[in-house]
């Protein structure tokens, strides 16, 4: 099957994709990429290369350092990526996992860069700074744990899978949480995770007024590729205004990864292509797999819809999906 005749999805990790050494590929092999990152450095108003290429961990892993890395990592792979196939593979939609919808605006042609990464930069301080909580993932069903987390004053924060579902709150009540599942759910045991605060509940809303200002004043015109929200599950509506309020809201509500995975499948997309980030315990880019083709193969089990996955997260996955989608 020619790219012509695929429907094509570009999907776009967020926070824990990040790793140190992240782009060393890429500024080796590729032009571009050295380019865009002194770009990015001029933007920031400090070194992001040294910090991606050099960490350490503990500083590229803070919100504020951890969504304009991960943004340029994306956005370069994205690049790359046209580069490789002369532009001639075109979405007909784009998504991204928090601040991966960034992303996926840039790619749709409702954001550029320099727009984009100023806006995940001021993003990250206001949820950094301003944020509060921890986060949880439990391989529970959201209606499962929804009544259970609200007994102990935490919230949803996304549901990723049917049965994965994350939760944020206070760590002294998130612990109150554990205990109450464990008791009833013993085999179903959740996972913490690393964040500097409950991202997409209630403890986000004072970063979202601080950044809304920032939000309400960038440009942004109306994208050329459906895209979808994290907040309604669905297509964003293409007002530029109707985006930013979506946006806003992301921050402090769930994330609907999987009402963005479902009406991805019912709009017939046959292919989709991961930019950036990595996962797994290997050091070099090479050693990485991607963030969310796990999760969106999981969403593809038992259903009637099956997709071609290509990861384009560094040197080698970079042409190897052109070489597969350039034809």
């Amino acid at each position: 099957m020619s790219s012509q005749d695929q429907q094509i999805m570009f999907v776009f990790p967020g926070q824990g994709s990040q790793y140190v050494g992240m782009g060393s590929d890429l500024i080796r092999d590729f032009p571009t990429a050295q380019r865009r990152y002194e770009q990015a450095n001029d933007i920031l108003g400090y070194d992001l290369v040294k910090l991606c290429l050099e960490g350490p961990e503990e500083e590229l892993k803070l919100t504020h350092h951890t969504q304009p890395a991960l943004l340029t990592h994306s956005l370069i792979c994205l690049e790359l990526f046209r580069e490789l196939t002369e532009n001639r593979v075109q979405p007909v939609l784009a998504a991204g996992h928090s601040l991966g919808e960034y992303c996926a605006l840039v790619a749709a042609g409702a954001l550029s860069f320099e727009t984009a990464l100023q806006l995940v930069q001021k993003r990250g301080e206001c949820m950094g700074t301003y944020g509060d909580g921890e986060m949880l993932a439990f391989p529970l069903h959201l209606d499962t744990v929804r009544p259970l987390a609200e007994k102990h004053y935490c919230a949803v924060a996304a549901c990723n899978l049917p049965d994965q579902t994350v939760v944020g709150g206070r760590g002294d009540d998130l612990d109150r949480l554990t205990e109450d599942a464990h008791a009833q759910f013993p085999r179903k045991r959740p996972t913490r995770l690393k964040t500097e605060g409950a991202f997409h509940t209630f403890y986000m809303i004072t970063a979202a007024q601080h950044y809304r200002p920032v939000l309400d004043t960038a440009a942004m015109t109306a994208p050329t590729v459906r895209v979808l929200s994290n907040y309604t599950g669905t297509h964003h509506d293409p007002d530029p205004a109707a985006i930013k309020t979506r946006l806003f809201f992301q921050l402090f509500h769930p994330v609907n990864w999987i009402g963005n995975l479902e009406t991805a499948f019912h709009d017939g997309i046959t292919t989709i292509v991961e930019f950036g980030g990595g996962l797994g315990s290997g050091t070099a880019p090479e050693d990485k797999r991607p963030n969310l083709e796990s999760m969106i193969k999981k969403a593809l089990r038992g259903s009637d819809f099956s997709v071609h996955y290509h990861a384009a997260i560094n040197s080698q996955t970079l042409r190897e999906a052109a070489e597969a989608l350039r034809s």
